[in-house]
C-alpha cells in the first residue's frame, strides 16, 4: 500500500517514472510556478519553498526504510531545488527555461561542493545537494539578468 509520504516525496507519482523522473518533476514545478506563483506575492513563494524543503527532509527520512537511501523515486528534492532556482526571478517563459537548464546542470554535474552535501545523512543529504544546486542556479540567473545577458 502506498503511503502519503511516498505520494508526496515522489511528487504525486512522478518519481515512479523509470527514467528522468527528476527532470519531469523539475518541469512540472516550473509549470506550477508559472501558473500559481506568477500572480502571487513573493511571501507565498518563500513560504511554499520553505515548506516543501522542510517537508522534503522529513519525508525522505520516512520513505528511506521502504525505498532505500536517496532513492530515485524521491523527487521532492528536485521540486524544492527548482523552487529555489525561481525565487525572486521575474516570471517569464525565458527566465523559467533558463532556471530549469541551470538547475538541471548543477543538479546533474554536482560541481562546487554540491556532491559533498549529497553525502550528508538521511533526508539532509537527499535535499542538501538540490537546495545548493537551486541556490547556484538562482545566483547565476540573477547575474545574467543584472548584466542584461538577454
Amino acid at each position: 500500500m502506498i503511503k502519503l509520504h511516498q505520494i508526496l516525496t515522489s511528487f504525486f507519482g512522478i518519481g515512479l517514472i523509470p527514467k528522468g523522473g527528476g527532470t519531469v518533476a523539475a518541469i512540472a514545478t516550473c509549470l506550477l510556478w508559472f501558473v500559481a506563483i506568477a500572480e502571487s506575492n513573493s511571501l507565498l513563494a518563500i513560504l511554499s519553498t520553505l515548506l516543501v524543503t522542510i517537508y522534503g527532509v522529513w519525508g525522505a527520512n520516512q520513505v528511506e526504510a521502504s525505498w532505500g537511501k536517496d532513492s530515485s523515486k524521491i523527487v521532492i528534492d528536485e521540486v524544492a531545488g527548482m523552487m529555489i532556482s525561481l525565487l525572486f526571478i521575474p516570471i517569464t517563459a525565458i527566465n523559467i527555461l533558463v532556471a530549469l537548464i541551470l538547475f538541471r546542470f548543477f543538479d546533474i554535474l554536482k560541481p562546487l561542493m554540491i556532491r559533498t552535501l549529497e553525502k550528508w545523512p538521511k533526508g539532509w543529504g537527499v535535499m542538501g545537494d538540490d537546495v545548493l544546486a537551486g541556490i547556484y542556479s538562482n545566483i547565476v540567473l540573477q547575474l545574467l539578468m543584472y548584466f542584461n545577458i538577454w
